[in-house]
């Protein structure tokens, strides 16, 4: 993979997850036991409009990362461990109970892929940041 293409993939991702970061809370209106902790409608929880937040800005962020990757280290690398961090979390928990068995399927995987994405294409595409 060539530095400049995998820099274009990275600024591609960047901008796809962070749409998808924004879209937490329609994706936990569309499928609740994939995404949402709870039972009963997300904005029922106060816990999980939290998370939508977070994650929200953090989407936000993302995009405005796409522009220039290479100035957002930082933010990309911020965004993989806690991706990780956050994924080895929910998976033990949805392991202990079988309500939460669907997050083993919907967000637990869902950042561990971004995760991978986004360490993958920033270390690909290192070289044109030196």
């Amino acid at each position: 993979m060539t530095t400049t293409f995998s820099y274009k993939l990275l600024q591609v991702a960047l901008a796809v997850i962070g749409v998808l970061m924004i879209l937490l809370y329609p994706l936990a209106v569309v499928w609740p036991s994939g995404w949402a902790w709870h039972s009963g409608a997300p904005h029922e929880s106060h816990y999980f409009m939290m998370i939508v937040a977070l994650y929200a800005t953090l989407g936000v962020f993302l995009l405005n990362a796409a522009r220039r990757p290479e100035a957002h280290r930082s933010l990309i690398w911020f965004t993989v461990v806690s991706s990780v961090a956050h994924a080895a979390v929910m998976a033990v928990q949805a392991l202990g109970g079988e309500q939460h068995r669907g997050h083993l399927w919907g967000d637990v995987p869902a950042l561990l892929i971004v995760a991978a994405v986004l360490a993958v294409l920033v270390r690909a595409s290192a070289s044109r940041a030196a």
